[in-house]
């Protein structure tokens, strides 16, 4: 069941499979989203539109593009045995396996099915397979070379970036914007010093919010100045405040800059619903940006911009499938009916059975002083990256 199709003639790579889902729902903290959002893509009659395609493993080779031997040797053999009370050590505490990132048979494997899947995205890309490429089951920003952190134990997203790179042609550029709730800390980290990719983080940021980085005018050093960019937004934005933003610094960045590919991380933690509580932003939000993005077309030759759809975030699983589910039928050019159709989990979308996601009434501590102080900051910093040749 869908309504209007605008019709965009690319191929759309969405990685799934049955195993995928159920392991990366198993590990999670929150449950059933990949089950919940491939079910509702299925139910609106999406999967035709998309070349569905195998999630592969990462080996340890690959991990260690980024990640420490140190690092990568503890997680696989915590992974091996689990959790036990010797696992609660001193060595867990200095690799960050420990409360918000617990040690559980498997993980290691898990982490690997993650960063292999997101490598098996960026080679479609590279190898001109498709324009998109989609693996909700991505986007872990939190884990930084040598240790875990927030639930995220390998950073593909790094890894995905870091192969863009090297099999790319020569002097490429890649654009990461980062919509999750929490500041995409360990990614920032990784690229501070790089004018080659250019980080662009929306999040919440206040005093006791973790990470709690991703200041206004924390901006890169060196050659990497002006190509860090950190939106830095209060309790409670709406769509009316964060579409306008959002899509006025996209637009800017992407014109500027002229990436090779851009990805996103789509974290669904900023939703007006979810548990967290930060924002007061529907699927609306997210949509404008990524059918902007998609909308956009290179300075040489007028080709779109190819992209890499991650997930991350997103503690209210039904929700999240609602999100993720929007931004997949953006990218085949699909508006989706509202009513959510007749599928075996409908029951879970009650009481509303909508695709649409209640904008939240929590008070917006954003106001306009504050915005426009933000968009013209960001905008002075934009400026200040050179137009980039292409």
């Amino acid at each position: 069941m869908e309504m209007e199709t605008t019709h965009i003639s690319s191929t759309v790579v969405y990685f799934h499979s049955d195993q995928y889902a159920s392991i990366c729902d198993e590990f999670t903290i929150t449950k059933n989203r990949l089950k919940y959002t491939y079910a509702l893509c299925d139910a609106y009659g999406l999967l035709k539109h998309l070349t569905i395609t195998q999630p592969q493993i990462a080996n340890i080779n690959n991990l260690l593009k980024y990640h420490t031997t140190d690092y990568i040797e503890y997680l696989k053999s915590s992974s091996d045995v689990g959790f036990t009370p010797e696992s609660d050590d001193s060595d867990s505490e200095q690799f960050g396996l420990n409360y918000d990132c617990p040690i559980s048979k498997g993980v290691y494997e898990y982490s690997c099915l993650i960063a292999g899947t997101t490598l098996a995205a960026c080679r479609f890309i590279v190898e001109k397979k498709c324009e998109v490429a989609i693996n909700w089951g991505g986007g872990w920003h939190h884990a930084h070379s040598d240790h875990g952190s927030g639930f995220c134990y390998i950073n593909d997203i790094v890894l995905g970036i870091l192969s863009l790179r090297e099999e790319l042609p020569f002097n490429n550029r890649i654009l990461y914007i980062d919509f999750d709730l929490h500041h995409g800390d360990a990614v920032e980290n990784a690229f501070w010093y790089s004018d080659k990719v250019c980080t662009l983080s929306f999040h919440k940021y206040e005093t006791g919010f973790f990470p709690g980085t991703g200041a206004l005018n924390d901006r890169g050093e060196g050659k990497g100045l002006y190509y860090t960019i950190n939106i830095p937004l209060k309790s409670g934005i709406r769509d009316d405040k964060f579409i306008p933003l959002s899509n006025a610094i996209i637009n800017r960045i992407v014109t500027r800059y002229q990436p090779t590919v851009i990805v996103c991380q789509c974290g669904a933690d900023c939703l007006s619903d979810d548990p967290h509580m930060g924002f007061n932003i529907t699927t609306r939000s997210l949509r404008s940006c990524i059918e902007l993005i998609r909308s956009m077309r290179r300075a040489d030759d007028g080709s779109r911009f190819p992209m890499l759809l991650l997930g991350g975030g997103g503690y209210h699983s039904s929700n999240t499938a609602r999100c993720w589910t929007q931004l997949t039928a953006a990218m085949v050019g699909v508006n989706l009916n509202n009513d959510i159709p007749e599928h075996s989990l409908l029951c879970d979308y009650g009481p509303s059975y909508c695709i649409d996601v209640e904008q939240g009434f929590r008070r917006d501590d954003n106001d306009d002083k504050f915005i426009k102080d933000i968009l013209d900051v960001t905008l002075q910093n934009i400026d200040n990256i050179p137009i980039s040749e292409v």
